[in-house]
């Protein structure tokens, strides 16, 4: 094992200095300097920070433009671009290994943010667009695919760190602004600045941001075929079954992220509006939230992977996320909001311990494989979770009242739910529990993972997927890292 280890990492040396090589000989694209890291950190910070402003906004305007279904269209609005995301991304991903990772940057920059100005101009326009965006929402797959051009696998984990805590500075600071601005001057001025930014980064892209992969090193120019395998969405979720301990990994992951991605898409909107929490105390609470996240993934993890092992890890993490769900559940004052909110950022170590599990016990020339199925699934959940959370708030008649505008929620008003009933009374958030439901039974399915054993995937799986090695090798080599970050799917901000 240590010996293919040393091979790998002369390997890796090998393709790093070549394409310094093919660099240097002229194969640089126009760009300011040579690719690194910073380039791809500055284009993730202007992306989320522009939509971070948007929280408060897009919050009001879903409530105008929905008055009496706002939790299910949300639902529906987040489904539809977590689907379209999720079917979209291994072409994108395939395409980029052909033309480059620069083109598609500024593509799907573009039309993530395509929706921002259209907020203040046609509500109605900009949540189709904001559906219809998903094709295009994978901003991450690219920038872990740049990332993994220009730096060694040694590197790779903490280039990705930088990645995750830029986008959790964005996360945790841009929400606030807005919040203030838009309390201060406006929900327009704010709109304004968001379509400001999203620009600023567009021509970022243009601009400032050299191509990764150089010419030569892709497997073809542009007359290189795409093989249907390639850009089948559901390709890596066949394979789940030809291994137990994957099959019990995939499980896991889809019992536990399905009510993460539904609590993403709703939960800010829940807390404003039916726990009455006001603008600035969404804000505060993403700011508190997000920084004792970073903590828990880069202070906590460590302590735990070292003194319990990964298994007990992962055990602990969806421990967290049992209570901190079924927190939200029954919970119906602001105090217990912040409560769960603390348990819930102790719950984001569960995908790195995941992520870590696989990585350790999956050969090399496996790693792309076992993660891509895990990526699949958290893919797929993006579009089901949404549509789920929004149905279950429909059946359980959680809904908001008619508003007064004197008596919004930035006058720090409480909304009545409407139509209630006994249900309803007695569990303020059925979808929170129906998730810790299904956290739980993730949970004792986790309990049969074994901590040491040897992923195998070989037969009818990986000698297929080696036909592409060479225009999956970039994209792959984001895989093992892709669930280290919370809130990193795009379709979930």
């Amino acid at each position: 094992m240590t010996g293919e280890k040393k091979k790998k990492k002369r390997l890796n040396r090998s393709i790093l200095l070549a394409k310094k090589i093919i660099i240097k000989d002229g194969g640089t694209p126009q760009g300011i300097g040579e690719p690194s890291v910073y380039h791809a950190v500055v284009v993730i910070f202007l992306e989320f920070f522009a939509w971070g402003l948007l929280t408060t906004p897009m919050l009001t305007v879903l409530h105008q433009t929905f008055p009496q279904h706002t939790f299910l269209m949300n639902g529906l609005i987040h489904g539809v671009k977590g689907l379209l995301s999720f079917l979209s991304a291994p072409l994108i991903g395939a395409l980029s290994d052909v033309w480059g990772r620069k083109s598609f940057l500024l593509l799907t920059v573009f039309f993530t943010c395509a929706p921002i100005p259209l907020m203040k101009i046609s509500p109605w326009w900009y949540f189709a667009v904001i559906s219809m965006s998903g094709v295009f929402a994978v901003t991450f797959s690219v920038i872990f695919a740049y990332v993994a051009d220009i730096t060694q696998e040694h590197e790779r984990s903490t280039a990705y760190g930088l990645v995750s805590a830029t986008f959790a500075a964005s996360l945790v600071t841009s929400p606030a602004i807005g919040a203030y601005l838009s309390e201060a001057y406006g929900d327009t001025l704010v709109v304004i600045l968001a379509t400001a930014i999203a620009l600023l980064d567009i021509c970022f892209i243009l601009v400032a941001v050299p191509e990764s992969l150089p010419e030569k090193m892709r497997p073809a120019s542009w007359g290189a075929p795409i093989s249907w395998e390639q850009a089948d969405p559901f390709a890596s979720l066949r394979k789940v079954g030809q291994d137990s301990t994957v099959l019990l990994i995939c499980i896991t992951v889809f019992l536990s992220y399905l009510p993460e991605a539904g609590q993403y898409s709703s939960f800010f909107l829940y807390l404003r509006q039916v726990i009455g929490f006001t603008s600035e105390t969404v804000a505060a609470f993403i700011a508190v939230v997000g920084i004792l996240s970073i903590l828990a993934q880069t202070v906590v993890l460590g302590i735990l992977m070292r003194s319990i092992g990964n298994k007990n890890t992962i055990l602990l993490g969806l421990g967290f996320q049992i209570l901190q769900l079924a927190w939200y559940g029954f919970g119906s004052q602001p105090w217990m909001m912040w409560a769960a909110g603390a348990v819930a950022a102790m719950s984001s170590i569960t995908f790195p311990a995941i992520s870590a599990i696989v990585s350790r016990n999956a050969d090399p020339d496996q790693q792309g494989v076992v993660q891509g199925m895990i990526t699949g699934i958290r893919g797929l959940c993006n579009g089901l979770g949404p549509a789920l959370y929004g149905f279950v708030f429909y059946l359980f008649h959680v809904e908001l009242s008619e508003m007064d505008p004197a008596e919004s929620p930035e006058k720090g008003a409480k909304l009545n739910m409407a139509n209630p009933t006994d249900e309803s009374a007695i569990i303020p958030g059925p979808p929170f529990l129906f998730g810790a439901c299904s956290v739980l039974l993730s949970l004792l399915v986790a309990l049969f993972i074994p901590e040491h054993n040897t992923l195998n995937l070989r037969p009818g799986s990986y000698k297929k997927h080696n036909n592409g090695a060479q225009s999956h090798l970039h994209s792959s080599q984001g895989g093992p890292c892709e669930g280290k970050e919370p809130l990193l799917e795009d379709s979930s901000v």
